[in-house]
């Protein structure tokens, strides 16, 4: 038992030692895995860059530290040793990159001018050191003992692409312009890519261009020698610099544009090309992207830049951060070709390393544990002889004793491996062949917009060659040219072509049935469109079906509709449509994807208003003929007139006369002697019966007279004598005088000119009911804030204002733009709007339309003022249709002889509800005077009159009282007064007959008195009605 107990204790001892040695070992293997993973946690790059080269550098930065922060997944970390140039000088490169060699880096990348690639692609291939590059310069030299090339380029040769796509626009000659020696090896390799004796274009000039100003003036050129003819541009230069170069082109008026199709070379697609910028979309812009939106390596891209952007500032391990050019916190730009290729640069390196690892895990253990101990060591006093054959032996050195080249050992196993990688990047598909050149690489072929928007067209495969989108067949070479040149075949005259068109008045209508008949087929609809499909079916031989477009619209880019177009256009650029007859109107962007006709109808923005009402003559509208300035200046000129007579009337002696008068002494011995002897008192004499005429001649003997100087033109004189011959009515006083005349002679002229103009231009005021438009042109409309104007949100009239550059088009567009709520989604709705704001909206509407409303009930629109475009309507096929030229001499056909004319006068005129000469009637006949015409005259007329009344009295109150005073007796008898009042009244009354008569007399007479007109006043109660 004891013995046993011992065999037991025995075992469990040697159990206890088996597990610790096991337990030990398991440690010391752990141990060694961990330092060997140690020892491969780091793997060195080297980056050159060229200064300028922001956006590389950044997604260099950025990939780098996408990767180094995917700790779960990543078997190594990257750090880099960055190093920026601004020279192309080979020494100072021949340094930096031995620099770079003596850091122990693995591998190379960079992006650098071709001057300095040619040495960094040198010491590539001497040191055996791989080179990954964003693009290669477009002539490399290969190596000189025609052994591998260490470097490769991430850019794919697309020469073939810019030779394709210039044939599938069918150009017989380009013009090329450059602006870098790199430029014209690009030419030179697109001269080799063409087969001998199939060269399907020719070059027609090439041109070296410094500057954006250096290339306009030569499109200057250009225009000079042939402005309209084609002028097809290859453009080989940066993305800044082509953009500048458009947008000088575009806002230059000696420039044509639809005459100019600009075909980019370089991979400048990709880059930001602003929307708001409208030059863009205003010339036929074409060019390449190899960055695809649409996969899922760049919506990863996009992900994972927003996770890191709060944190990109910085980064260790020479990751660097990630620049603002990639992208921005919300609004995701796009990201240029040169920088995704350099992203896909990184991570083509990572798929290297991480197949090296794989498969050996310890690969570089060695050359690590030597870089460490370089790195570290160096500062130990007791390194062997041995170590520092190694140190040497591991890293790089331009420098060697011998001149003795010693290559990177791994550099060769790290280039197969770099070809054999294959990756989804931000460029696509990266593969290599060999050689180290890209294949099976897809390039997007996209137009610009009208919008300044980019649109698909076409892609480009290295393997399958130009593959247009949409079904959109041009042939191989010049299908597209063949149709222009009437070459496209001939059309089936026992097809039934399909006709797109849409609803609107008067173009295409609904047809009301007869009784319970229902209509099919064509005979559904009627209006302007159905007559002329009618017309043109006949002509050309065909069967026709019309069909109303699906969404009830022309046509726009829509970049969510199939084939990128919506409405009538859509259909036609799906080939779901043959013709399309409808109101559309002819652009620039619709052409690029479509065929029209010449236009069958011309027409232009127009104005429509709500119809004014009549304008009710005014009491004083006698007054309109001359302004209110002229009146002002009549009436001054009426008082400075008479001033100026009554002052030179001063002057001249022909204008003054002598008058003599009675004294008062005489006149009162005269009275005293007549009442002296009053008849019918005591004592008294009885006076002898005389005779009045006796006793007039008696009176004048006993009479003293005195002289006095009289002036006919007195002030009020003066006044009366203007305002007579003012009204052309004459007056009894004529100034003899030089002076007097002449001022009189003048004022005769003024006023005749002025009654006469008056007298002409009253009868069209006073007889003609006016209408009057608050505005009468487009110019009138944007200068004024009272009405509000409005068009159909996002139509063609729209899409004229927002890309018109005219001053009066921008300010339209401005009001517009910042009022969208005054404009309307319907043209009913607008029509509706203008008849219901009592004059205060406008509506810019096409013409057509405009006046095919003013034409119906209820009558109260109006167009004003002219068009402010001009355009038309055309019949619109599939591009390469072979209709497309029958339908050019029809639609020329139908307009020679008046067939379209027949159909405008139809549908807009004969059919009108409104009587068409019923304005210019109004506005054109004259009327009978009315009371309410001339009534101010009358008011004039009235007050004048008790004006006069009114003065009358007065003048005769005034009067009565000064008579009374003068009646009052002073120092004689009140019965004496009253005895003899009787009889002087009646002495007196005859007495200023006859002198009143006598005194008229003797003005008339010569010069009685020193050769002057004399007066003889002879009774002291007779005043003159002439003198002061």
């Amino acid at each position: 038992m004891h013995s046993r107990l011992k065999f037991l204790a025995y075992l469990h001892l040697m159990c206890s030692l088996l597990e610790f040695s096991a337990a030990q070992q398991q440690q010391q293997l752990q141990q060694q895995q961990q330092q060997s993973a140690s020892l491969t946690e780091k793997i060195p790059l080297g980056a050159i860059f060229e200064q300028g080269t922001d956006d590389v550098q950044s997604a260099f930065k950025y990939a780098m530290l996408n990767h180094n922060l995917n700790v779960s997944s990543r078997r190594f970390e990257l750090q880099a040793y960055v190093d920026v140039i601004n020279t192309a000088d080979a020494f100072k490169l021949s340094r930096l990159i031995c620099n770079q060699f003596s850091r122990g880096v693995y591998s190379m990348l960079g992006a650098v001018s071709p001057d300095s690639f040619d040495t960094l692609h040198s010491y590539s291939n001497t040191f055996q050191m791989p080179f990954v590059t964003p693009w290669f310069p477009e002539k490399v030299l290969t190596p000189s003992s025609g052994l591998l090339d260490f470097a490769i380029s991430m850019r794919p040769d697309y020469h073939q692409a810019i030779i394709d796509t210039i044939q599938y626009y069918g150009w017989q000659s380009i013009i090329y312009l450059y602006d870098s020696h790199d430029g014209l090896l690009r030419l030179q390799q697109i001269y080799q890519e063409l087969k001998p004796g199939n060269e399907t274009f020719r070059v027609q000039m090439v041109k070296r261009i410094a500057n954006v100003t250096m290339a306009i003036e030569f499109l200057h050129t250009m225009e000079d020698l042939g402005r309209f003819s084609k002028k097809r541009i290859v453009l080989d230069c940066p993305a800044e610099m082509a953009k500048e170069i458009i947008i000088q082109h575009v806002r230059d008026v000696k420039l044509g544009r639809r005459t100019y199709h600009y075909l980019l070379s370089g991979l400048v697609m990709d880059n930001h090309w602003p929307s708001d910028v409208v030059e863009f979309g205003a010339i036929n812009i074409t060019g390449f992207r190899i960055v695809d939106t649409n996969r899922r390596a760049m919506r990863d891209f996009h992900d994972s830049r927003k996770r890191l952007e709060p944190s990109s500032g910085g980064g260790g391990g020479g990751g660097g951060g990630a620049s603002g050019t990639v992208g921005g916190n919300s609004n995701l730009p796009a990201i240029s070709a040169q920088a995704a290729l350099m992203y896909d640069a990184v991570f083509v390196l990572v798929e290297a390393f991480n197949r090296i690892l794989r498969k050996k895990p310890d690969q570089f253990r060695a050359n690590h544990l030597q870089r460490r101990s370089h790195t570290a060591g160096g500062g130990s006093g007791g390194s062997s002889g041995s170590n520092t054959l190694n140190e040497s032996s591991a890293l790089l050195d331009c420098n060697t004793p011998k001149g003795w080249v010693t290559p990177w050992e791994q550099g060769e196993k790290i280039s197969r491996v770099l070809r054999k990688v294959e990756i989804d990047g931000l460029t696509g598909e990266v593969r290599f062949d060999d050689d180290g050149r890209r294949v099976n690489y897809t390039l997007q072929v996209v137009e610009m917009s009208v919008n300044s928007t980019l649109q698909q067209v076409a892609v480009w495969r290295d393997d399958a060659g130009f593959l247009p989108l949409h079904g959109h067949t041009y042939g191989s070479a010049n299908s597209r040219s063949m149709a222009a040149g009437g070459n496209g075949g001939d059309y089936t005259r026992n097809h039934t072509y399909i006709v797109t068109t849409v609803l609107e008045e008067p173009y295409l209508m609904h047809r009301a049935g007869f009784g319970h008949d229902q209509l099919v087929g064509n005979e559904r609809f009627e209006g302007y469109c159905k007559d002329l499909a009618e017309l043109l079916a006949t002509r050309l031989g065909i069967k026709y079906e019309l069909r109303l477009v699906q969404d009830g619209s022309y046509g726009s880019e829509n970049q969510f509709a199939p084939g990128g177009w919506d409405g009538m256009v859509g259909e036609l650029v799906r080939k779901e449509a043959d013709i399309a007859i409808a109101a559309m109107t002819i652009t620039a962007e619709r052409e690029r994807v479509i065929d029209f006709s010449k236009p069958f109808m011309s027409l232009g923005i127009s104005i429509m208003i709500k119809k004014p009402v009549k304008q009710t003559p005014g009491v004083f509208s006698f007054l309109n003929p001359l302004s209110q300035e002229i009146w002002i200046s009549v009436i001054l000129s009426y008082v400075g007139v008479s001033l100026v007579l009554y002052f030179v009337t001063r002057f001249p002696p022909h204008e003054w006369r002598i008058v003599r008068r009675a004294t008062s002494d005489a006149t009162s011995t005269t009275t005293a002697t007549t009442q002296q002897q009053p008849p019918g008192i005591i004592g008294g004499s009885e006076p002898q019966e005389q005779h009045p005429q006796q006793q007039l001649q008696q009176q004048l003997q006993q009479q003293q007279y005195s002289t006095l100087p009289v002036n006919d033109f007195s002030l009020l004189n003066s006044f009366w004598y203007s305002l007579a011959a003012f009204m052309q009515q004459g007056c009894d006083l004529t100034p003899p005088s030089i002076a007097g005349r002449i001022a009189a002679a003048v004022w005769w002229f003024f006023t005749i000119i002025l009654i006469s103009s008056y007298t002409a231009n009253l009868a069209a005021f006073l007889t003609v009911e006016r209408m009057v438009a608050p505005i009468k042109s487009p110019e009138d409309l944007a200068m004024q804030t009272d009405i509000q104007y409005g068009t159909l949100l996002h139509g063609s009239t729209w899409d004229f204002f927002q890309r018109s550059k005219l001053g009066l088009h921008n300010k339209m567009w401005e009001y517009m733009n910042a009022n969208p709520h005054l404009s309307v989604h319907t043209y009913d709705e607008g029509i509706r709007r203008v008849r219901t704001s009592k004059g205060k909206y406008a509506l810019l509407v096409e013409s057509p339309k405009n006046e095919y409303v003013n034409a119906r009930a209820p009558c109260d629109t109006m167009k004003v003022g002219r068009n402010i475009d001009t355009k038309g309507f055309g019949v619109a096929t599939p591009i390469g249709s072979p209709l497309r030229n029958r339908l050019n001499l029809a639609v020329l056909s139908l307009k020679e002889n008046g067939e379209l004319l027949k159909l405008r006068n139809k549908w807009w005129f004969d059919k009108t509800e409104c009587n068409p000469n019923l304005d210019s009637q109004e506005t054109t006949t004259p009327n009978e005077l009315s009371l309410s015409n001339v009534a101010g005259i009358y008011y004039i007329l009235i007050g004048g009159l008790l004006l006069a009344v009114f003065v009358a009295i007065l003048e005769f109150v005034c009067r009565g009282k000064s008579a009374r005073l003068k009646a009052q007796p002073s120092n004689g008898s009140a019965v004496g007064g009253m005895l003899g009042s009787s009889s002087t009244y009646q002495r007196d009354s005859l007495s200023d007959a006859i002198m009143q008569s006598q005194a008229k007399l003797a003005m008339q007479a010569g010069s009685d008195y020193d050769e002057r007109l004399v007066g003889v006043e002879l009774a002291s109660n007779v005043r003159y009605q002439y003198s002061m």
